[in-house]
């Protein structure tokens, strides 16, 4: 009868809500991408910190261009370097230590290319004031390092964050390691020469 048919779907549904209760299903919160990016101008300043004799630091001038929202290509990059002795190779030559170190083959400027995957996009509250907007990437690509005593290639991998201050700014923070490669014209060695880069990015053309 009726009567009994409302006393089934009652009991059905309440069943229902206990169980949702008992057992919440999960939760995904998805942040879309506050900026649609296009064109890039980068400048940025940046140090090479690994050389136990000198410290490089350089400017660097970049463009990237931006197919989607995850992917980019940083189409052409540039930067020249100052080198800051750290006094050991003095030391080593001053001290008895027995060791005569060879001459100093410094970064002097460096150009080079990299494709860029952009996975993850964050949204920050700061006191409940503020919102700031970040994206985090990889970086994969390749450079030409030029030493004080030759020409050599280097295959770079790394990585890097990015802050939005607005549309049209951001500040980004990279942190890439190029694999710079023997040549067999004297450098036989492989040599790792991480570089930190601090950036303004301007970007245009975008949404």
């Amino acid at each position: 009868n009726l009567t009994a048919v409302l006393l089934a779907t009652s009991s059905a549904t309440a069943f229902a809500q206990l169980e949702d209760l008992e057992n919440p299903g999960s939760i995904r919160a998805v942040s879309s991408r506050p900026y649609h990016l296009l064109h890039e101008l980068n400048l940025g300043v940046g140090v090479l910190p690994l050389d136990a004799y000198s410290k490089g630091l350089y400017g660097q001038v970049a463009y990237t261009f931006h197919f989607s929202e995850v992917l980019a290509w940083q189409v052409g990059r540039g930067a020249y370097a100052y080198s800051i002795d750290t006094g050991l190779q003095k030391r080593l030559e001053r001290d008895p230590y027995g060791v005569t170190p060879t001459a100093l083959d410094t970064v002097e400027y460096f150009v080079g290319s990299d494709l860029i995957w952009k996975p993850a996009v964050a949204k920050v509250a700061v006191f409940n004031r503020w919102v700031l907007h970040g994206e985090a990437y990889l970086i994969a690509g390749g450079t030409v390092m030029k030493f004080t005593k030759a020409f050599r290639p280097a295959v770079n991998l790394g990585a890097g964050v990015r802050l939005f201050a607005s549309q049209v700014a951001s500040f980004k923070l990279d942190v890439t390691d190029h694999l710079v490669l023997p040549t067999g014209l004297g450098n036989a060695n492989l040599i790792n020469a991480m570089a930190v880069t601090l950036s303004l990015a301007v970007n245009f053309g975008g949404t």
